[in-house]
């Protein structure tokens, strides 16, 4: 067996180097996301059926033993197993049928009772002979085997008993979440409100996937893309817009939003260009910014900042550069304000299939593949000779992102790095 390090951080040393100063690392911006990004305050309370996706604000406690009564475990024969004198073979007549939903009555010793799966258990009884174990012949039943008491019975308040909290709040609910709210008795639940998100693409040259354009024009990406993992977040997405490359309508646009939402997320428009008009645009409305740019490749200029009550995150214009940023930070802020309590961390070591030589100085987050196993069990990821902020055709194939220090300019085949799985949300 391989024994690896544990993982301490969300950090892979990119403040390792002096001259970055002016940036700083994945922690601290981590950090900075922790202390400005308060969770919404109000609540509202919805059926269940609408509640995926979204975070709870209460706990989902059990009011009642679960299951509620003995039950059979899978199609069979209710039998007392004092009943099983002597030497077998054991033969009784099938005096009762109960399929699930009905109310059994008591069964006496010599009889046995045809059940089905999760119907009650009958009164004295307490085994269950799977219907494979039995030959029926007419109205009488043969038993091979003497069985053992509580054979085949789920018994009542094997799965929650009154007082559990079966899920905390602060759990965002998936399918898993649901089912077990559901076995509780949770029809309705209270949860946080749903976030009111607006996202804002800049650029002039950006058009309509598949529209008309010019030489100089690009399709748009981020915006459907984006979309998609704001969709899958519990979100609600107030507003999708892009706006051009001007100073003033990008504030005029910016400060309406900020009235509406929760929070405005960004691409494009945040490097030092004189085209880059979206932190100008903050700062004449009086934003903070707590940080403005991250020792990490790509997406150096990520940004964060608050404007008034709703909160501001500017991902970089390149399309795998927002994808990036938006995996490492978005995803958290996110959580955060959503009120969700600390994920679980899904990050694992793997190794790399193929040497590596880059430049140092930024925590570089590189798409790969995982591409099966090697001969001491370890995960093998595969990709691509470089990070290009701007490729995305190959990301379909590409289930997460390797770490590559800061410090480092080269690994051989077969190093250990940290590997990242792409978030649902």
């Amino acid at each position: 067996m391989t024994v690896l390090g544990k993982i301490e951080t969300q950090g892979c040393g990119c403040d390792a180097l002096g001259h970055l100063a002016s940036l700083i690392s994945i922690d601290a911006a981590l950090d900075r996301i922790a202390e400005h990004a308060a969770p919404v305050a109000d609540r509202e309370t919805v059926p269940l059926m609408r509640a995926a996706g979204r975070v709870l604000a209460e706990p989902v406690v059990a009011s009642v033993q679960i299951p509620p009564f003995d039950n059979a475990a899978m199609d069979g024969y209710a039998v007392q197993t004092r009943a099983f004198t002597g030497q077998g073979p054991w033969s009784f007549p099938v005096i009762a049928r109960i399929p699930a939903g009905a109310v059994p009555a008591l069964l006496p010793g010599a009889g046995a009772a045809r059940i089905f799966t999760g119907a009650p258990v009958p009164e004295g009884a307490d085994a269950v002979i799977r219907q494979e174990d039995a030959g029926l012949s007419g109205d009488t039943v043969t038993f091979q085997r003497r069985p053992d008491p509580g054979l085949n019975i789920r018994r009542a308040g094997d799965d929650m008993v009154p007082g559990q909290i079966v899920v905390p709040a602060g759990t965002r609910l998936g399918p898993r979440e649901i089912a077990a709210c559901a076995a509780a008795g949770a029809g309705r639940v209270t949860l946080r409100r749903a976030l009111r998100v607006a996202l804002l693409v800049t650029g002039d040259e950006v058009r309509d996937a598949g529209a008309a354009r010019d030489a100089a024009a690009i399709w748009d990406v981020n915006t459907p893309m984006l979309g998609a993992a704001l969709g899958r977040a519990g979100v609600a997405l107030v507003h999708v817009a892009r706006a051009p490359d001007q100073r003033a309508a990008l504030t005029q646009r910016l400060a309406a939003m900020a009235a509406e939402v929760d929070l405005i997320v960004t691409t494009g428009g945040i490097s030092v260009g004189e085209e880059d008009h979206v932190k100008p645009a903050l700062d004449a409305l009086g934003a903070e910014l707590h940080f403005s740019g991250v020792a990490i490749k790509p997406g150096k200029p990520v940004s964060f900042g608050s404007l008034g009550p709703c909160k501001w995150l500017g991902l970089p214009g390149n399309p795998l550069s927002a994808l990036v940023t938006w995996q490492m930070f978005g995803v958290a802020l996110i959580r955060r304000l959503s009120g969700e309590s600390a994920a679980r961390d899904t990050r694992r070591h793997v190794v790399t299939a193929a040497p590596i030589r880059r430049k140092p100085g930024r925590c570089e987050l590189r798409p790969a593949t995982l591409a099966g196993f090697d001969a001491w069990g370890r995960e093998v990821a595969g990709f691509d000779s470089a990070t290009h902020s701007g490729r995305v055709g190959g990301l379909p194939a590409c289930d997460g992102l390797i770490f590559l220090p800061a410090d480092c300019d080269r690994l051989p085949a077969g190093a250990l790095v940290e590997f990242l799985p792409f978030s649902d949300i």
